[in-house]
């Protein structure tokens, strides 16, 4: 589809389920309502987003130079307007989040669990970075094979690879640490990576009715080809939230701001899984969304 058609697209999805939610908790009960909704707003924020803008500014600029005629009254605003009316919907994105979640058939009974890091600066940087004081912390990037100060985003993925649990941890938290708080709610079978092979976290797990499966740390011992497939498809998620949606690269200045920007990649992500779906396209083949 042309780019026209698919933000038309994404704010249909948002306006219809945003109108649902006001119903049972209205955002604003006094005051004036503001020159852009709040559909409006979020749908530049999925957009910008997919679009690999992450920053407030950047999708402000491109959205009032490219598609005033779609949002007029973007026009009438000052950024600083825009960029507190996103932050200020962080709750809403996450109500809106799961409502969109309902309309996709994910199979809940297969959940697959992984982390990578999110740096919030340059190691070299890291001893005098005043950002996240107290909440980030130093971990190690396997991938990397190098220390970092930050965050590990910890991911929750139901088959066919829609994100169905999303988490921000010190990166010094691990894996089997996280797992608990991550599955929360899950049932049926859980596959992971190395990293969540542990005996006690198992037998944790196997109390909730939830069989998870992991590879034995050392590679002596093989696993079969068929979970190692399945596995596979929360590394497809990883590498589209890194690559197009940039949720490595941490603008924000404090956990408020820094979470509301998660939410919106999680939820471009989300409606982007279920547009392929409407489409009759493999759920993370993102490129199809657009025409060359």
């Amino acid at each position: 589809m042309l780019l026209e058609d698919f933000i038309i697209a994404v704010f249909c999805i948002i306006d219809e389920e945003m109108k649902l939610i006001e119903e049972q908790s209205p955002l604003r009960k006094r005051g004036p309502e503001p020159s852009l909704s709040d559909s409006e707003v979020l749908t530049m924020e999925v957009v910008g987003e997919f679009l690999g803008l992450s920053q407030d500014k950047a999708i402000f600029s491109y959205f009032r130079t490219h598609f005033a005629h779609f949002f007029p009254n973007i026009l009438k605003i000052h950024r600083t307007t825009f960029a507190r009316q996103a932050a200020n919907l962080w709750a809403y994105k996450w109500k809106l989040w799961w409502k969109i979640l309902g309309r996709i058939q994910a199979d809940w009974m297969i959940s697959i669990v992984d982390s990578f890091p999110i740096p919030v600066c340059k190691l070299a940087r890291a001893h005098r970075c005043r950002r996240f004081t107290g909440q980030a912390s130093y971990g190690y990037d396997e991938m990397a094979r190098q220390i970092f100060y930050g965050f590990r985003a910890h991911l929750r993925v139901c088959w066919p690879g829609v994100i169905t649990g999303i988490g921000l941890a010190p990166a010094n938290v691990s894996d089997i640490a996280f797992a608990p708080w991550l599955l929360e709610g899950a049932e049926g079978y859980v596959l992971g990576d190395r990293g969540y092979w542990s005996p006690s976290l198992f037998n944790d797990m196997l109390k909730r009715e939830i069989s998870f499966l992991a590879p034995f740390r050392f590679r002596s011992r093989p696993w079969p080809e068929v979970l190692v497939r399945i596995r596979r498809r929360i590394e497809t998620v990883i590498s589209q939230l890194v690559g197009r949606f940039n949720f490595r690269q941490v603008w924000a200045r404090d956990l408020w701001h820094f979470i509301s920007r998660v939410i919106r990649k999680v939820l471009g992500h989300t409606i982007c899984v279920l547009l392929c779906l409407e489409m009759g396209d493999s759920p993370l083949r993102f490129e199809s969304l657009l025409s060359p």
